[in-house]
Formats: structure tokens, C-alpha cells, sequence
């Protein structure tokens, strides 16, 4: 019984903390059109997106990896409070370029806390059970996705754009309170701890400079200018250290190993594409919906409902389907 409460402690530290990082992902993008209005800063509004997504993306891979080291409690709940910390500073920013630095700041965490919902919910069910929380956990997604652009456009039209950075903090306390209560006497994966430093490294510099390079090119840069294909040039010397690194390493923080599994590829490929578009409709449509059609920022966040609607149902059809298989 005690096992049982303890689990459903950490679930709902789970949930919480899905919840209100997928929420910030979303709830930003109607309060940017606000949020130009008083920080200004237009020829930059892409970097409060790309800012975020880059430091959450470089962090994945290093954040699993520390989590088998350190155990799975401390990584997440240093996470859980680095992105609190950004979301405070989000909602202090004077201009443009404050926001968008607190944003890469807060993009760190949600890049430890986003993957440790998934690492912990195969921890502690069997796999017969994995996919139906899994699809429910995909699911909070959705749902957050579906009232995120709602809450930030109520928000920014009858108060601040800085309340949508402030409403995570209440939640990400009560998260990390669960998650450290419900992971009481957890084991680190390992007892040696070998940290791949060079692996971590050269993924940074590799993953940063495309990233930048891709940012950059076209807008602000010629894509044949000297800046952008330093920049992807630079990348893949890195990334190919990257690889020439993780082959070598007796503790890689990326084993490539695992893609040579057809299964693992396929399903990284396909999160790789429709977190593309997602992620690319989620950012603009509503800025499209405010600056060009000039519709409130309520109603732009309600064109995202239908799309994240489908979203949630299938994530759990989706996940109980792995109960059939």
C-alpha cells in the first residue's frame, strides 16, 4: 500500500510537471504579439522560440545521462527549479534581449524535465504498461497544448504578458514536491560514475552552431555568406568529432549503437517530423492570427484547439493500442 502511494505521489508530480512545461511551450506564443507591443525588439521575436528550443534540445541527451549517474530525483528536480528560475526572470525582462537569454535559461530545464516524465514512467510500470501511461503522459501534452494558447491569450487581453510566465511557479513547486517525496530512496543506475565529457562538449558546440546557422541563415545572414557556412561548417566538424568521441567512450552519454536498431530510428525520425510542424504551428500561427487577420489573442489561441484535440485522443488510443499488439 505505502509502494502504491508512494507511485501515485509521483505521478502526480509527473503530470504537474509535464503539464506546466508543455503549457509554457504553447501558452507564449499568443503573448507575443503583446510582448513586442511593449519590449519591441521584431527583428528578433524569432529567438524567443529559437532560444528556448535550442537550450532544451542540446540539454536532452545530457540530462538522461546524468539521470542514470545521479539518479533520476535530483536531475529532475534541479530542472524542475531551473525553469522556474527562467520563468521568473521571463516575467522581469525589460526588453527583448533579457527575455530571450531568461529564456534559454528556462529552456534548460524543460529540456531535463520534458524526457524524465518518459525515463520514469518505464522505471516504475512493467512494459505490458508502459504504453498507456506513456500515451497519457503524451496526451497532458495535448491538453496543455489545447488550453495554453486559451490561457495566454485571456491572460495578455485582461492582464500581463508577464502573468504567463508567473503562473508556472505555484504549479512547479507542487511537482517538485511530489517528485521528491514520491522518489524516496532511489538508487543512482550506477555507482561509478563516468561522465563523457568530450561527448557532451563537442554535442553542444555541434548542435549550437547548426542551430544558429539555420536561425540566421536567410534573415539576418545571406545563406552564402561566410557567417552561415562558417557556422555549418563548424557544426559538422563537431558533430563528426561527436561521433569519432562517442565511439570511443567507455560511458557515451549517446550510444550509437541504438541506431542500429530499425525501430528506434523510425520513431526518432517521426518525432523528428512532427514536432517540426507542430512546433512550427504552434510558434506562428497565432502571431499570423493577431498581426494579420487581427483577431484577439483568445481567439488565436483557440484556432490551436481542434489539432491539439486530435492530438489527445490519439495519444491514448495510441498508447492502450501497445496493450493489443
Amino acid at each position: 500500500m505505502r509502494v502504491i502511494s508512494k507511485r501515485n505521489i509521483l505521478l502526480t508530480g509527473l503530470i504537474l510537471g509535464m503539464f506546466f512545461a508543455s503549457l509554457d511551450q504553447t501558452v507564449v506564443g499568443t503573448a507575443l504579439p503583446r510582448i513586442i507591443g511593449d519590449l519591441g525588439g521584431l527583428d528578433i521575436l524569432t529567438w524567443v522560440t529559437t532560444a528556448y528550443m535550442l537550450s532544451s534540445t542540446v540539454v536532452v541527451p545530457i540530462a538522461g545521462k546524468l539521470a542514470d549517474l545521479y539518479g533520476r530525483r535530483m536531475i529532475y528536480v534541479v530542472g524542475i527549479f531551473v525553469f522556474m528560475l527562467g520563468s521568473a526572470l521571463c516575467g522581469t525582462s525589460t526588453n527583448m534581449t533579457e527575455l530571450i537569454i531568461y529564456r534559454g535559461l528556462q529552456g534548460l530545464g524543460g529540456g531535463i524535465m520534458m524526457p524524465m516524465a518518459m525515463i520514469i514512467v518505464g522505471d516504475i510500470f512493467p512494459p505490458d504498461k508502459r504504453g498507456k501511461w506513456q500515451g497519457v503522459i503524451g496526451a497532458l501534452f495535448g491538453l496543455s497544448a489545447i488550453i495554453g494558447p486559451t490561457i495566454g491569450g485571456w491572460i495578455v487581453d485582461y492582464s500581463s504578458w508577464k502573468w504567463v510566465f508567473y503562473v508556472n511557479l505555484p504549479v512547479g513547486i507542487l511537482a517538485a514536491v511530489c517528485i521528491f517525496l514520491g522518489l524516496q530512496g532511489e538508487r543512482a543506475v550506477k555507482d561509478k560514475v563516468v561522465i563523457d565529457y568530450a561527448g557532451a562538449g563537442t554535442l553542444v558546440v555541434g548542435m549550437v552552431s547548426f542551430l544558429l546557422g539555420l536561425s540566421l541563415g536567410g534573415k539576418d545572414y545571406p545563406w552564402g555568406s561566410w557567417q552561415i557556412v562558417g557556422l555549418l561548417m563548424f557544426a559538422f566538424l563537431f558533430l563528426a568529432a561527436f561521433v569519432l568521441v562517442e565511439k570511443r567512450a567507455v560511458d557515451p552519454i549517446l550510444s550509437l549503437d541504438l541506431f542500429k536498431n530499425r525501430v528506434f530510428t523510425a520513431i526518432n525520425m517521426v518525432g523528428f517530423l512532427m514536432g517540426l510542424g507542430m512546433f512550427g504551428a504552434i510558434m506562428f500561427l497565432p502571431l499570423f492570427m493577431q498581426g494579420v487577420l487581427g483577431v484577439s489573442a483568445t481567439k488565436s489561441g483557440n484556432t490551436m484547439i481542434p489539432m491539439m484535440f486530435a492530438m489527445i485522443l490519439t495519444s491514448i488510443l495510441g498508447g492502450n493500442v501497445n496493450n493489443f499488439v
